[in-house]
């Protein structure tokens, strides 16, 4: 067969892979915002099927004979760049579910969406040891996934590859080192400021319908497009992804703390922004989809903090925001309201988490993800290591299990490895923003007159368009010159904590 020909049946065979995937992302959304509970089970056995067509079409023989022939050194000069960057990603994902024996991959996504609605469960009741026998079952799952995968050294490299690809324990340790040197010093030191804000003022009742409605304003004045999306209410805030033209948003309301929804809000549309924004000429192949999590979690990140938690920012939307809120601020300055969403002290839940310490949260997860695949640490364990470890980094001991380890539905899910992507995320942000000021050094003019299409504008021009086409280090790489590097992070989160405390005053 023809090489073209070859190439036009690979397409229309990956196609069909990406099509199962709609439907099982589809599902998943489903089963998160308020499918029937009782439903949750036949639902689970539906995205098991649907999930063991993909697998089954990954591993195939006619999978393998397109990547014999599309990989040959022969044809390479045929192929188009998409084309090649396709069959990389086909190969990766045969090489590595391949290794997997069908029935157990099956049994373990059954698995993770029973866990998922046992996780809801035992949040609510605060009770670890409903989602233990779970997790337990999760966490044997991915230590056998590694065996067959022959990794060597640090076991837990293989997971962080699955979400940050040619991200490696020894990088993140010296990242995430220097990250912490550099703020928890900080963080002392504005705990200790007697210029600290007042913020009682945030706590005061906003109805929930309000909140949606400012939620909705702020969404579309940041560029989410409602033609290609719609914003629903969960308990754990995401975004999923069907195809470009259906990116949908959650948030979580709660009325005594309205700035959670809107920020939480504003980071998952900085996801769907991206989203969005792929190019459709890569629709129905494997790269229309985020390169990684750690760019993903950047632009979420971008426009939750160098966005949303601006002063610029609220310059803008501060006398919108007072109409939704009726007469909640009329009394409060911009300056009061801006120190006050920006204060900073450590606190239980990651999602809630100011910008200072949010690191910190991730570092927690981090360390207790390593030794559960390359330490001696058991599921039963995770509880008192978790309040331990919280201990240690923020000097605070959750008193209940769902302000600790069972605060984030990630482990549940079966996402071990993702975790990292968050601070790696905020990292990245950090030297995108340094990057853009090159190109657009009224950066906060652009901000305070509410002219964000010029920064999505750019960041869709190096970033977003080209979905998976360019992995990860490389989109770091060719919009900032290097590496990951903290240093941006550290010093820009000197300069607006040292402004917000007064600390050179």
């Amino acid at each position: 067969m023809p090489v073209e020909e070859t190439v036009k049946a690979y397409y229309q065979y990956v196609k069909k892979i990406m099509d199962f995937n709609e439907a099982i992302a589809l599902a998943e959304w489903d089963m998160r915002t308020g499918a029937p509970k009782k439903g949750i089970s036949q639902r689970s056995e539906v995205v098991g099927t649907l999930a063991d067509e993909v697998f089954k079409r990954s591993v195939s023989d006619e999978m393998k004979h397109y990547i014999d022939v599309l990989t040959d050194p022969s044809v390479q000069d045929e192929l188009s760049e998409v084309t090649q960057r396709m069959i990389e990603k086909s190969k990766k994902t045969y090489d590595h579910y391949v290794k997997i024996p069908a029935e157990e991959h099956k049994a373990y996504i059954i698995l993770q969406s029973e866990a998922q609605s046992v996780w809801q469960d035992a949040k609510s009741k605060s009770d670890f040891s409903l989602l233990r026998p779970y997790l337990e079952k999760i966490v044997d799952f991915k230590r056998n996934f590694i065996r067959y995968w022959g990794v060597g050294t640090n076991k837990y490299d293989a997971l962080l590859d699955l979400y940050e690809p040619g991200l490696t324990v020894e990088t993140i340790d010296r990242v995430f080192g220097k990250l912490r040197q550099g703020i928890i010093p900080l963080v002392q030191v504005v705990g200790a400021s007697e210029e600290q804000p007042e913020s009682s003022f945030l706590s005061v009742h906003f109805p929930a319908e309000k909140q949606k409605a400012f939620c909705l304003h702020i969404l579309r004045e940041n560029g989410y497009d409602f033609a290609a999306g719609r914003l629903d209410e969960t308990e754990h805030p995401f975004e999923t992804t069907l195809n470009p033209g259906d990116v949908r948003v959650t948030t979580n309301y709660r009325e005594n703390d309205f700035i959670a929804a809107v920020l939480g809000t504003v980071h998952e549309g900085g996801h769907a922004i991206y989203e969005q924004h792929i190019s459709r000429d890569l629709v129905g192949t494997p790269l229309c989809e985020g390169t990684s999590m750690g760019i993903h979690e950047s632009q979420s990140l971008f426009f939750e903090n160098f966005i949303g938690r601006s002063k610029a920012f609220w310059e803008y939307h501060y006398d919108e925001l007072k109409r939704y809120a009726s007469g909640q601020f009329d009394h409060v300055p911009l300056d009061d309201f801006y120190r006050a969403i920006n204060k900073s002290h450590p606190s239980f839940i990651r999602t809630q988490a100011d910008e200072l310490t949010y690191p910190l949260h991730v570092m927690v997860r981090y360390d207790i993800e390593k030794a559960l695949f390359d330490g001696n640490l058991e599921v039963r364990d995770l509880p008192g290591v978790w309040n331990e470890k919280m201990k240690e980094y923020l000097g605070i001991e959750p008193g209940t299990d769902r302000e600790g380890v069972l605060q984030d539905i990630h482990w549940p899910a079966g996402d071990f490895g993702y975790f990292p992507s968050y601070a790696l995320g905020y990292v990245y942000a950090a030297q995108f923003k340094h990057a853009m000021l090159r190109d657009l050094p009224d950066f906060d003019g652009h901000v305070r007159s509410g002219d964000i299409a010029a920064i999505t504008q750019w960041l869709s021009e190096h970033i977003h368009r080209f979905g998976s086409l360019k992995k990860p280090l490389e989109i770091l790489n060719d919009t900032t010159g290097e590496g990951p590097n903290p240093d941006y992070l550290i010093r820009y989160l000197t300069e607006k904590y040292s402004e917000i405390y007064r600390l050179n005053c």
